[in-house]
């Protein structure tokens, strides 16, 4: 069965969704020595992405002795300001906001990176409505096509790169929106406002059965990852990283890690050479650094 969702409703979200996230942000300006800042990107609404992270911070606040507030930004650009302006301790980062981070300002401590159903990867998905009669890249040429944040990894990035690939350049669709985050887009393309769209995998399935389908799947690209602050000090950065890679070992940390995904099987090594390869493409397709 599928849900009739109102324009008007799809209209509202991009401005309620930066409202939440800016009070959010800013209740965190009273950072002090005993208070570590948990930032994440706004992927999804605010209030979602507060629901999804608030059971690790209250494990790490409760293992650290310490208070977590956590830190959701107005938009991706200024998610990578506040880890750039060391006004967040810990990150929660998408793949192309690392690399457009350590490109600008060098590399940064890393924590950890997600597993889902046991590998640290994910794909992203070019998509229409079921009874559009898209059924590949090629025929997007002349159509209206809905992105997410200009530097988000599976709504922009790659979705812009596999496009290309197939010779459709931006100038060669009808026409072409950023409407901030993942799930915006989906609720785009299933109104009808634009022909097909670009999101996570688990975004575009969660909303499959209302009627999607897809047209591309993207290839397989490093998972989001947690990094540190370069003020925190050798022995937290230790702890902390100890603390994320242990979480899967008991039922009770594997259920905080699926509280912000249902399919994280962990949170596993990370090193910087991971993300080379969306780093070379970023800078071949002239993606936002």
């Amino acid at each position: 069965m599928r849900i009739v969702i109102h324009l008007q409703s799809l209209l509202l979200l991009p401005a309620l969704f930066i409202t939440c996230s800016i009070a959010i942000a800013d209740s965190s300006n009273s950072k002090n020595d005993s208070t570590i800042i948990l930032g994440v990107h706004p992927y999804l609404p605010a209030h979602e992405i507060k629901q999804r992270f608030t059971p690790l911070a209250d494990y790490l606040g409760t293992q650290l002795h310490k208070k977590i507030e956590l830190k959701i930004s107005q938009n991706y650009e200024t998610h990578i300001e506040h880890v750039a302006n060391n006004t967040v301790d810990i990150a929660f980062m998408g793949p192309s906001s690392y690399v457009t981070l350590t490109t600008t300002h060098g590399n940064y401590p890393l924590l950890a990176r997600l597993e889902v159903k046991g590998k640290p990867h994910l794909f992203g998905v070019i998509f229409a409505r079921d009874n559009s009669g898209l059924t590949d890249i090629k025929q997007l040429t002349g159509k209206r096509f809905a992105f997410g944040s200009p530097h988000s990894t599976m709504s922009y990035i790659v979705p812009r790169h596999m496009l290309n690939h197939d010779g459709i350049s931006l100038d060669n669709l009808a026409e072409y929106k950023f409407l901030g985050n993942h799930r915006n887009v989906v609720l785009g393309v299933l109104l009808g406002e634009f022909d097909a769209g670009a999101a996570k995998e688990d975004v575009f399935l969660n909303f499959k059965d209302q009627g999607l389908v897809s047209i591309a799947r993207s290839p397989a690209i490093s998972e989001h990852l947690f990094v540190a602050g370069k003020g925190m000090p050798d022995r937290d950065l230790t702890l902390i990283r100890d603390l994320m890679l242990g979480l899967s070992k008991t039922k009770e940390g594997l259920q905080i890690l699926q509280s912000i995904k249902s399919d994280i099987t962990g949170l596993v090594p990370v090193k910087h050479s991971d993300y080379d390869s969306l780093a070379n493409f970023m800078t071949k397709e002239g993606a936002p650094h």
